[in-house]
């Protein structure tokens, strides 16, 4: 795995990137469909694939619970398994485990949990997170990390970042397989000397690729910016930056501006399941009465399958009638919202206009 900077926005410094893996080549900054339990919900690969999307991410706790990693790997591969040639990035599973189980035990060896399936009691070590995405074959690997709320007090803070610097160390030394590269995570809750300590002594390991996490999570807005702010200038330059769980127009917009070339979120499709799709102005929620007459397509600059083909009308129709089209078809179209906001950011920074682009955007953006 190799990452290539083809241009650098001279007023902001955001960059466009190729990140070359085994199963393809990635054109950053890029937005990455999760397919939690691999697949992105309700849509086939194909149709992932016609939005633009090339790299997915798919989740290493709920796959390891079912149907479970030795099972995907005699299957051949997660790529096989689910009929995906593109990338695939896997997440650790700490943020699930932290996230899902009410009953959990956090330790220096690791985190013992209950499955969300069953009740049933589960231990992850680093080692088990790497032994767990070895199997699954992806070609992002992420360190295992402890994650925290942005509410909590800074020794708690911490001990967290210090926890997850611990198990990085052991995560480096677990052996992947030849295509996969290992991603640290950047730790450090929202305390700027934190954050800074955090992505210095993560710095030793980023040997392709470093993430952002922590962010997202809670926080005002403007917070996590900061925090970005701070990170900017410290992480490597030559490496592509991802920022985890992130989905939202406006925050990909200032991420790039602060150095962020990945992201993700379950957001476009989670919505779309409830009737809203995204639009350059926000959000249009559908399957409100305002638009039970209204001819139009969903966005009528958008080239997407949903929106050359249906109307608002007809698909406020499938959301209230509880029909599955309704939410595949605004799951299209958020995804390919997104990857086609992607394309303009990088068209944007390659003709060094990226800080007019998003001064531009966020003018007309009410969220």
């Amino acid at each position: 795995m190799r990452f290539e900077i083809i241009h650098e926005d001279k007023t902001t410094g955001a960059r466009v990137g190729k990140l070359y893996t085994e199963h393809g080549v990635i054109d950053t900054p890029c937005f990455m469909p999760v397919g939690t339990k691999a697949t992105v919900k309700g849509l086939s690969p194909e149709e992932v694939k016609g939005t633009g999307a090339q790299i997915l991410l798919s989740n290493t706790y709920h796959l390891y619970l079912r149907p479970g990693h030795e099972l995907i790997e005699r299957a051949g591969g997660l790529h096989k398994f689910m009929n995906w040639d593109g990338a695939i990035l896997t997440d650790s599973g700490g943020f699930q485990v932290f996230s899902l189980s009410s009953l959990r035990k956090v330790s220096d060896d690791g985190v013992e949990f209950n499955s969300f399936i069953d009740g049933s009691r589960h231990f992850f070590s680093p080692e088990k997170s790497m032994e767990v995405q070895r199997a699954l074959g992806s070609d992002i690997v992420m360190a295992f990390d402890e994650c925290t709320s942005p509410d909590i007090e800074k020794a708690r803070a911490r001990a967290a970042m210090e926890r997850t610097l611990k198990w990085l160390d052991r995560c480096s030394k677990y052996p992947l397989k030849s295509h996969q590269t290992l991603f640290p995570i950047v730790q450090g809750n929202i305390f700027e000397d934190l954050r800074r300590e955090s992505a210095e002594r993560t710095l030793p390991y980023c040997k392709c690729g470093v993430a952002i996490g922590g962010l997202s999570v809670g926080e005002p807005p403007q917070t996590m910016y900061e925090m970005l702010d701070v990170l900017q200038p410290l992480l490597p330059k030559d490496q592509p930056h991802y920022l985890m769980g992130v989905g939202t127009a406006d925050y990909i917009v200032e991420g790039v501006a602060r150095g962020v070339d990945m992201f993700d979120c379950v957001l476009p499709t989670r919505i779309a399941r409830n009737g809203t799709a995204m639009v350059k102005e926000g959000f249009l929620t559908i399957r409100n009465k305002p638009y039970a007459e209204d001819f139009t397509p969903i966005d009528e600059d958008c080239d997407c399958y949903a929106c050359k083909n249906y109307t608002r009308a007809y698909i406020r129709h499938l959301i209230k009638s509880d029909e599955i089209m309704g939410g595949r078809l605004l799951s299209i179209h958020n995804v390919r919202f997104l990857e086609r906001l992607a394309a303009d950011i990088r068209r944007a920074i390659c003709e060094d206009r990226y800080d007019s682009f998003r001064k531009e955007f966020m003018a007309q953006y009410k969220g």
